[in-house]
C-alpha cells in the first residue's frame, strides 16, 4: 500500500487558479476520507489490512472480538487440538536481540485466542497488522496450514528442544527445529507453546515481522544483503523470516513463492480444503 502523497509548493497568483485549486483541495479531502471510511469499514466486515510502521496496533481481544463477528469453518480438522489450545506469555528473551522497541512488541505476545484454523490467522493478522490474505499464502508456503508441521532437521542433539532426542520424531539420527503452521525456529523465549497452540505459533511469527516491519532488526544491515534493510518493507520481512537475510536470493525466491500462492488464493483451491 502506497502512503505517498504530493505536497504543492507553488503560489497561485491568479483569481481563477485559486478558485479551481480549493475545489481540488475539497475533492481530495473527500476521497481521503473515504479512503479512510472504506477501510475502517473493510477491518469492521472482517478483513484485515497492513497497518503502517508507527501505527496503533489493536489488541488481541479487540481482534478476537472483531474475528469472532464473523467467523469462518474449519478447513484443517487435524488442526482442532492445536486450535484449542492458548499460549503464553514469552519470556524476557524474545526479541531481546532486536531493542528496546520490539521487546515492547513482544510483552504483546500470549496466543490468547482459539478458533478454527482461518480464524487463528486473521485474528493474528489483526493484532499484528498485516494483510490477512499474505497470513494465509505465507502459512500455505510453510506448512499447508498444519500445525503438526515439522522442519529445520539436525543431527546435533545438542540443538534438539529440551527433552527431545534424535530419531523421536521419525527421522532416524535427527530432531526437528522449526513447529507449527508458520514453522517457528526453536527457542527459549516461546517453547514449547509454539509447537502446541496454533495461535501462540501464529501470534509469535507476526510479532517478529511486525519487528522487522517497524526497523527494529537493524542487525540485518550487518550481514550478507541485497540492499539495505530499512522500515515499511512489507516483502522484505516476509524474506527475512525464511533467509534471515535482506533479500538476499533466497529470500527473494520465497517471497516469490509467497506471492505466487497469494496470486493464486491457494487457500481457497479445492486441494487445500482437507
Amino acid at each position: 500500500m502506497s502512503h505517498r502523497a504530493a505536497s504543492a509548493k507553488r503560489r497561485l497568483g491568479s483569481r481563477r487558479l485559486g478558485l479551481i485549486v480549493v475545489p481540488l483541495v475539497l475533492i481530495a479531502a473527500g476521497l481521503a476520507a473515504l479512503v479512510q471510511a472504506a477501510s475502517q469499514s473493510a477491518t469492521k466486515a472482517g478483513y484485515f489490512h497492513t497497518l503502517p510502521p508507527g501505527a496503533t496496533l489493536p489488541g488481541g481481544a479487540d481482534c478476537a472480538q472483531l474475528v469472532n463477528s464473523s467467523p469462518q469453518h474449519e478447513d484443517k480438522s487435524a488442526n482442532t487440538p492445536y486450535n484449542n489450545r492458548k499460549g503464553r506469555p514469552v519470556s524476557a528473551k524474545f526479541l531481546a536481540e532486536d531493542g528496546p522497541g520490539a521487546q515492547k512488541l513482544a510483552r504483546r505476545i500470549n496466543g490468547d485466542f482459539t478458533g478454527t484454523t482461518t480464524d487463528i490467522l486473521r485474528w493474528a493478522a489483526c493484532k499484528w497488522g498485516i494483510d490477512q490474505d499474505i497470513v494465509f499464502a505465507q502459512a500455505a508456503v510453510e506448512s499447508w496450514w498444519q500445525q503438526d508441521t515439522l522442519g529445520g532437521w539436525s543431527t546435533d542433539a545438542s540443538t534438539c528442544p529440551p527433552g527431545y532426542k534424535l530419531g523421536q520424531d521419525g527421522k532416524p539420527g535427527e530432531c526437528p527445529h522449526t513447529y507449527g503452521i508458520l514453522q517457528n525456529t526453536y527457542g527459549p523465549g516461546g517453547w514449547p507453546a509454539i509447537a502446541r497452540s496454533t495461535a501462540m505459533n501464529a501470534d509469535a511469527a507476526y510479532a517478529i515481522w511486525r519487528s522487522c516491519y517497524e526497523g527494529y532488526e537493524t542487525w540485518l544491515n550487518t550481514m550478507p544483503r541485497g540492499s539495505q534493510y530499512h522500515k515499511g518493507d512489507v516483502w522484505g520481512c516476509v524474506g527475512a523470516w525464511f533467509a534471515g537475510q535482506w533479500r538476499n536470493p533466497p529470500a527473494l525466491g520465497y517471497i516469490g513463492q509467497v506471492k505466487e500462492y497469494l496470486r493464486e488464493k491457494i487457500w481457497l483451491k479445492p486441494n487445500f480444503r482437507w
